[in-house]
């Protein structure tokens, strides 16, 4: 297939974007290069990529392909908190916008980054299916919750898309990110010694390693198109429901000498839900989760001792998304829109 990848040099985009090449797919990327630059060890595989915002994208930009991979997203909930109107208008707005445009441009397949946390707060005594009530706590979760609505009354004979309900990430990537619990759990381990909690540790959370979160994609491009369209899959391991405290401790497990500790006002997250993912593994054509928590913390120290991860990296504008925002932003490289300011306007 011809594939647009928006978000290709993301977290999860860096990670997918090789792997559908690998696979023998013929494959573009769209990105506003936000973290550019921000990588611990090499840089991702350069591939032939649109330098756009996707509120910027037109139908010219989407004719010629098969599929459109939408990663493209305000990725978290505390960067959605920074400036929830944006978070609203990229997330939801542009993701629609975009979806449009693709529908015009006779693109067919449209495969959406959502998210598990459209669930929000629920009891965790229950597994929640696809078919679960939606309770989103936060801005992110709400522009998911929006997006999947309004995608779904684009679906038809001729434009089916497909929502990838993606449990919390975890795992290296060229694109690192340490705002991701066992990423920052296993980095403050290695490289301060301590594992810093800073919840009360109680509150669930549904893992998934991010190559198994593009091997979901890429299984829901492959599959048959009645198989996947306007359908929902729970992305992650049904296995790997976790108490955040239960990270901490598999991380103190994992790295000798740690210290499990708990940040001072530590209070309980109203983020809080178990999720069954049978059905991904069930219904999408060879997708098969192989990694566990454990096996992640593994490869991050692995790769942190190898790229040499220092203690102030656990700040770094490099790996905090929130924090190169902010950067970028006193800097004079991105507007009050979020969007990249030009040169000449900078001065």
């Amino acid at each position: 297939m011809k594939i647009l990848v928006t978000g290709h040099d993301g977290y999860i985009g860096s990670v997918f974007t090789p792997m559908a090449r690998a696979a023998g797919h013929d494959v573009t990327g769209l990105d506003a290069f936000w973290f550019e630059g921000c990588a611990l060890g090499p840089e991702p595989e350069a591939v032939r990529a649109l330098r756009l915002d996707v509120r910027d994208t037109e139908v010219e930009h989407l004719r010629g392909y098969d599929a459109v991979v939408h990663l493209a997203a305000i990725s978290n909930d505390p960067l959605g908190h920074l400036d929830p109107d944006r978070t609203y208008e990229i997330n939801h707005r542009g993701s629609v916008r975009i979806a449009r445009l693709a529908k015009r441009a006779g693109v067919e397949r449209f495969i959406f980054a959502s998210s598990c946390s459209l669930y929000g707060a629920a009891s965790p005594d229950d597994l929640l299916t696809e078919s679960a009530p939606f309770r989103p706590v936060t801005p992110y979760g709400e522009s998911k919750v929006l997006a999947e609505r309004d995608l779904s009354a684009m679906a038809d004979d001729d434009f089916s898309p497909t929502y990838m309900r993606n449990a919390t990430v975890y795992g290296f990537s060229p694109r690192l990110r340490l705002d991701l619990v066992v990423n920052d759990l296993a980095a403050s381990a290695l490289a301060s010694g301590d594992v810093v909690v800073k919840s009360d540790g109680t509150p669930w959370r549904p893992l998934a390693h991010v190559e198994d979160v593009a091997q979901a994609i890429l299984a829901a491009l492959e599959a048959p198109r009645e198989t996947v369209h306007d359908q929902a899959f729970n992305v992650g391991r049904t296995q790997e429901n976790h108490q955040v405290r239960d990270l901490a401790e598999i991380v103190h497990d994992l790295v000798a000498g740690s210290r499990v500790s708990y940040a001072e006002g530590g209070a309980p997250d109203a983020r809080c839900y178990r999720v069954d993912f049978s059905k991904a593994e069930e219904s999408l054509p060879g997708f098969r989760p192989r990694w566990t928590v454990s096996d992640g913390v593994r490869q991050l120290i692995g790769a942190f001792r190898e790229h040499g991860l220092e203690p102030g990296d656990l700040s770094s504008p490099r790996f905090i998304r929130l924090r190169r925002i902010e950067v970028l932003q006193r800097a004079g490289n991105l507007g009050p829109d979020l969007r990249r300011v030009p040169t000449l306007q900078r001065g």
